[in-house]
């Protein structure tokens, strides 16, 4: 009798394991939460530049990844450098069903003007990084500045702003008050898009930008000259010969300024979601992201409208993140200073 009930229990045991234990539970219970559900990418900056097409790209190839196949949409939500973005994950992010593609600048700017940006991006789920943000900094060929020296010995130059706590706004600052170029930021440009129209018309002479946005004809009928790489990485396209800021820094303290500084080009395309997303969830949007990246049709695609892949995953960028938030104070106040209107 008693081994029969301990056989019995035995049984009833390895039954509710199967039937709804936590093993069994981790393994279905991401699949059955997202299965008939939208993830929504909220993309913190207008449309029309780089941010939103990483996020299309992303939009079309994750869901199919990820366990119970959710329909995954887009949504712009640009304002305040896409802090505005952010914010939404604190409202509306925490079951793992909205994912924030945002500028990377924010991130400097949360350490070096908490008061401004009040946002510990340590508190974040980071699922990966796209690609690295590569670069550059442009001109209009018809101001005839055509290298780095020109343009430090030219007059004042008008480069196109948008809003603070993005990377163009920061390295335009950067390039004035670290590298002594002289310039003059007209702000007000809603995005990317709209900097390019206004360097069409004649408007600015210059911005700094993306790579992946700079318009082929721009540089097949030689409209502008790029003037300098904020990064170090040489991508298809592009003249190895234009210098790397890092490059143009002589004393090491400013070189690791520098260095602090373009972090946000080193962690370019980031996908997030809130901090208090299931765990399970979070590992789950991660694989997927790792296989998305890693999958032959996603790459083909990326190299066919010009976007460039170069993933980090999850860890990697929250590794990062916390590297630079123990960047020491002495040093933030210097690229507070150096980036500050």
């Amino acid at each position: 009798m008693h081994d029969a009930l301990s056989r019995h229990c035995i049984v009833a045991a390895v039954f509710a394991l199967v039937a709804g234990g936590p093993a069994a539970a981790q393994v279905d219970s991401v699949g059955a939460f997202y299965a008939g559900k939208q993830l929504k990418i909220i993309v913190g900056l207008p449309p029309g530049g780089g941010a939103d097409a990483y996020a299309r790209l992303v939009q079309r190839h994750l869901g199919r990844h990820i366990p119970g196949n959710p329909t995954t949409v887009v949504q712009s939500m640009p304002g305040a450098g896409s802090l505005r973005s952010v914010m939404a994950l604190n409202t509306s992010g925490s079951d793992g069903t909205t994912m924030v593609h945002f500028s990377s600048g924010l991130l400097t700017e949360a350490i070096t003007a908490p008061d401004r940006v009040k946002v510990d991006f340590r508190s974040y789920a980071w699922i990966g990084n796209v690609s690295e943000d590569v670069r550059v900094c442009y001109l209009r060929s018809g101001t005839g500045v055509r290298t780095w020296a020109d343009m430090r010995a030219h007059r004042e130059l008008i480069f196109a702003g948008s809003a603070a706590g993005t990377a163009g706004n920061a390295n335009i600052i950067m390039l004035r008050n670290l590298f002594g170029v002289p310039l003059k930021i007209v702000q007000g440009y809603a995005g990317s898009a709209a900097k390019r129209l206004a360097i069409e018309r004649g408007e600015v002479d210059g911005d700094c930008g993306g790579w992946t946005s700079v318009p082929e004809d721009w540089l097949r009928e030689k409209k502008i000259n790029v003037i300098v790489r904020l990064s170090s990485t040489v991508v298809a396209g592009m003249d190895g010969k234009v210098p790397f800021g890092g490059d143009l820094v002589r004393d090491p303290e400013e070189r690791r300024i520098y260095d602090f500084l373009v972090l946000p080009e080193r962690l370019g395309r980031l996908l997030m979601v809130a901090g208090d997303v299931p765990q399970e969830r979070v590992m789950a949007l991660r694989g997927a992201f790792d296989a998305m990246v890693a999958e032959p049709a996603f790459r083909a695609e990326a190299a066919k409208a010009n976007l460039i892949v170069a993933p980090m995953t999850g860890a990697q960028v929250a590794r990062q993140v916390a590297e630079a938030y123990a960047t020491p104070a002495a040093l933030i106040a210097r690229a507070k200073a150096i980036i500050s209107e």
